[in-house]
């Protein structure tokens, strides 16, 4: 019988865990003998994963202390988490300027300063045992920016650099540090993603009309739940980009030994905005 991740991670806090991503990352540590607490805004949203090893949180990462306080109470009932993955966020499409800037100053609270603030209260138990993982999942967004989500994009790649910037620190404390970076999946992410801007430009619909497609035509979540499994499984820090081979090899391979320019001019093919 193989072996389950359990004997390497006890117990897991996965953020955003009620769908998309987060959902699978949870049916996957479940299914693996790993005790999990899982995250949502409202409880309801967990009920279908609630069982012996599951244990749902009512966490809003827009009330930063209330969650920080919601999670140090997870740890303490779990007795310390092994695993901590920071998934939840959401997106926001708009031309940057055509909207109030609280819109994006929000959403960078949310999912790049309160995530921060996550990763910064579950490191150090981890750090005195010599043992953990830390899961922040960014986005190839973060190398590749997704037109009319500027803010999305800013918090992908400051959560991308704060990986490596904890892959370095904590290099001889024991702990792992992923850098998650998923391509588009069919999620239904694109359902909540919030338009604040009341009228579109001809651009922002071909731009949205090319989301859409590449969302809803992507793998299934269980397959970036198999991604991150095997990465956990190695035991080491480093970046894992999961999705579709085109987003995930393909355009990585090109933009290292490309131009920035040729870069931009083929994002811009890709979403009809040229």
């Amino acid at each position: 019988m193989a072996k389950q991740l359990a004997t390497l991670y006890r117990t897991a806090f996965v953020t955003g865990a009620s769908t998309g991503l987060g959902r699978a990352f949870a049916d996957m540590l479940l299914a693996e003998g790993v005790r999990v607490w899982g995250t949502a805004r409202a409880a309801e949203r967990l009920a279908p994963l609630v069982g012996e090893r599951f244990t749902p949180v009512v966490l809003d990462l827009k009330d930063r202390e209330g969650a920080l306080a919601a999670f140090r109470a997870a740890e303490r009932a779990a007795e310390g988490f092994d695993l901590v993955i920071n998934n939840a966020g959401y997106g926001a499409f708009a031309e940057f300027t055509a909207v109030d800037f609280g819109v994006w100053e929000e959403q960078l609270r949310v999912m790049l300063v309160n995530t921060a603030a996550l990763a910064h209260a579950a490191l150090p138990p981890m750090i005195a045992r010599g043992r953990g993982a830390l899961v922040n999942i960014s986005s190839l967004a973060a190398e590749f920016p997704l037109p009319f989500q500027s803010a999305y994009n800013i918090a992908k790649a400051g959560l991308s650099a704060l990986n490596e910037s904890l892959m370095l620190e904590l290099a001889p404390t024991g702990v792992v540090v992923l850098d998650v970076r998923p391509g588009d999946y069919r999620t239904d992410f694109e359902g909540s993603v919030r338009r604040p801007q009341s009228e579109f430009t001809p651009r922002m619909e071909r731009a949205w009309r090319a989301f859409e497609a590449l969302m809803s035509s992507g793998p299934g979540p269980a397959h970036a739940a198999a991604s991150l499994r095997r990465a956990l499984w190695r035991r080491r820090s480093g970046t894992v980009r999961t999705g579709r081979f085109s987003q995930a090899v393909l355009a990585p391979f090109l933009a290292r030994f490309g131009s920035l320019a040729l870069k931009r001019r083929l994002q811009a093919r890709y979403f009809n905005v040229r």
